[in-house]
């Protein structure tokens, strides 16, 4: 079976390159430099390079995919990201035409099924149509708010803040990268389907970010406190850190879209959304406890 997986690299990426392996598979990498693959790798995978925007590239990099791993790359500082979104759309909306790829799974969001008013989901949503437009089978995976996401506010944790746009009493469903890969791989080695599925990737429990200091708390060892960023200030800092305005509209808007009232997910809380890495085990792993 050939399996293009697309970001490589990124954190769910390479989770999955990784599985596809460890499955006897020669998965084809589809990235911008070949040198960015872990060493270990080299043997083991197929790299090739490719532009996620140029549809000639990608094309001739899923010639012969039996299935397509992808994910919209983020879009070069600078730049508009819905319109970067949009053309990775086209683009791979053209590949599984012209290559009958049998079938593609989708790193969307929770919140895609909006359509509009949710920041940079809006380009996953515009992904999700152009893909149910080819009529091929295609698997959109809703995933939740990503772990890895702390991250970058590691530094901040460390000092005993966590600040958020969100609300600090609104709850998310919180996920690890690697059960993502593990679900996406699950569904690419399994059988094919028909038509258009949406499958979502909750973690193993709604959170707010109070509660996710509290978590942060417990398992670091220093106490950790949530302050929620207003909806101005938010927007001034981003500005401030030399962003556009479509590119502070693509991140400030998810979460004024998804907190805002009367939204309610569409895909609700189940055994087939739910996996189970929990904040704690993931914090424990990626974030630096307080010395002893």
């Amino acid at each position: 079976m050939r399996i293009v997986v697309t970001t490589p690299t990124g954190t769910v990426g390479s989770r999955l390159l990784r599985l596809l392996v460890q499955a006897g598979l020669h998965p084809v990498a589809l990235l911008r430099d070949p040198a960015t693959l872990p060493p270990d790798l080299a043997g083991l995978v197929e790299p090739v390079v490719a532009d996620q925007t140029d549809a000639d590239a990608v094309v001739g990099a899923t010639l012969g995919a039996d299935r397509l791993y992808w994910v919209n790359p983020p879009a070069p500082p600078g730049t508009d990201p819905l319109a970067h979104q949009g053309a990775c759309a086209a683009v791979v909306a053209e590949a599984v035409r012209r290559n009958g790829i049998g079938a593609t799974v989708l790193q969307s969001s929770g919140g895609a099924e909006l359509r509009r008013g949710a920041g940079d989901i809006d380009g996953l949503a515009a992904t999700e149509q152009a893909l149910d437009a080819t009529g091929a089978p295609v698997l959109h995976l809703r995933c939740g708010y990503f772990m890895s996401n702390l991250l970058m506010s590691a530094d901040e944790i460390a000092g005993g803040t966590l600040s958020t746009p969100w609300p600090l009493d609104h709850p998310l469903p919180w996920v690890a990268a690697a059960d993502i890969a593990a679900v996406a791989a699950v569904r690419l080695l399994g059988p094919v389907w028909s038509g258009r599925l949406v499958q979502a990737v909750h973690g193993p429990a709604d959170l707010t970010f109070d509660d996710a200091a509290a978590v942060l708390t417990g398992t670091l060892g220093h106490p950790v406190r949530a302050a929620h960023l207003p909806r101005d200030g938010f927007r001034s800092m981003l500005a401030g850190l030399g962003m556009t305005a479509p590119e502070i509209d693509a991140v400030a808007g998810m979460a004024e879209g998804l907190s805002a009232p009367g939204y309610v997910p569409e895909q609700r809380r189940d055994a087939v959304s739910t996996t189970p890495t929990t904040l704690r085990a993931w914090a424990a792993e990626h974030l630096h406890p307080a010395p002893a």
